[in-house]
């Protein structure tokens, strides 16, 4: 079984660096790649320092603690979500993720390193199929939760506009870090996209059936 497990490594590795989007990352080494296991089946992102250096190395960290095996994908947002007016009688801004990392079942939350400071000034656009921390209110507040854009969502990166106070000046919204994309397995982001969800306590968009992710690494 250790012999198919090694030789499974191997061929994945080797077709990863085959791959046109296998470019060279700073230090001239292959950029890291990231395979998640999940109850719906399997994906691989690429991530990419160059854009995100601080984010990828707090991201790899969580991959390596084996922190992501055994969490779950507990939020799932679509455009069914965006049907009805808000509260205020407002239409928001729709936008399309699956969003995990961060809970255990029972919904259960883990402890985290301290937060990452914020590098969507400089980062990837947030368009389908890549990866973005997700984060609080405050833009440097992003741990270990993560994101993939199931279609393009403009709205999360960073972008100055007028105040509309005084239109004299301009305000700049601080984005969500995008620093990688999903490079093999996108039929499996569609299909946790598609699951049924529903309100469990104080969490909206919860998947009615859980999907685990029963393992994060990097290929050896």
């Amino acid at each position: 079984m250790r012999k198919l497990t090694l030789l499974f490594s191997t061929l994945l590795l080797v077709g990863l660096l085959a791959l046109p989007g296998a470019v060279q990352a700073q230090g001239g080494g292959p950029n890291p790649v990231v395979v998640f296991e999940t109850t719906l089946g399997r994906f691989i992102v690429m991530l990419y320092p160059g854009e995100a250096p601080e984010t990828v190395e707090n991201f790899m960290r969580y991959v390596d603690e084996g922190f992501y095996d055994g969490t779950l994908f507990h939020r799932v947002v679509t455009d069914r979500d965006f049907r009805k007016p808000d509260l205020a009688g407002r239409n928001p801004i729709p936008y399309n993720i699956i969003q995990g990392g961060g809970y255990e079942m029972g919904m259960r939350m883990k402890r985290t390193h301290p937060p990452v400071r914020n590098e969507s000034a400089r980062a990837m656009s947030n368009q389908q199929g890549t990866i973005a921390m997700a984060r609080g209110a405050d833009p440097d507040s992003a741990t270990a939760q993560f994101f993939i854009n199931v279609k393009d969502n403009p709205s999360f990166n960073q972008r100055v506009v007028k105040d509309r106070q005084d239109e004299t000046k301009f305000i700049t919204h601080e984005g969500y870090t995008a620093f990688g994309k999903v490079i093999r397995g996108w039929e499996v982001v569609e299909a946790i996209s598609q699951v049924e969800t529903a309100k469990l306590g104080q969490h909206e968009n919860v998947p009615v059936k859980p999907v685990i992710i029963t393992r994060a690494y990097r290929p050896q």
